[in-house]
């Protein structure tokens, strides 16, 4: 039975895919950020960065933890501008959602913006196929940008009401 629910997870699995959420939170002057990463692929790119290939991420042994592990991988390859400036990105926790991990993250002091560029090269180094999707709330419905290797990055301009 475990193998036959194994082979049905390698099929569904394929795909390699982050998406990521940015919310603005009028009330807290903040971008609230979901990003959801499947783990297995999380765990293949922290285990190449740290040249460990036997890393289990979720225990990875006394002088490092999982949340560590996950924040110095995440912070090094996600940045956020507004309006041309870098933001400065607080990794807040992560939680597990089999097959994924989902990431918190928060910038504070946002007043308003007209522009915002994610930059997001996670799992970028492990498949050439990764797609991190961005989706990002502001003011107005949902806008979203498809990032690649080829072009990790992207901008988004909001009229500044």
């Amino acid at each position: 039975m475990i193998t036959l629910l194994y082979t049905f997870y390698l099929l569904l699995h394929p795909i390699h895919l982050s998406v990521s959420e940015i919310n603005y939170s009028e009330k807290d002057k903040a971008l609230q950020i979901t990003s959801r990463i499947f783990l297995d692929d999380l765990e293949l790119s922290i285990r190449n960065q740290l040249n460990q290939p036997e890393l289990d991420l979720l225990q990875p042994g006394p002088s490092q933890t999982t949340e560590q592990l996950i924040s110095d991988y995440v912070l090094k390859r996600f940045s956020v501008k507004l309006d041309g400036k870098l933001q400065k990105v607080n990794f807040l926790g992560f939680e597990r959602e089999d097959p994924a991990v989902i990431c918190y993250i928060e910038i504070e002091n946002v007043k308003k913006f007209s522009t915002i560029e994610v930059k997001n090269e996670v799992i970028m180094e492990i498949h050439d196929d990764q797609s991190n999707l961005v989706h990002v709330t502001y003011k107005e419905p949902v806008k979203s940008m498809r990032l690649t290797r080829d072009k990790s990055s992207g901008i988004l301009t909001f009229n500044s009401k």
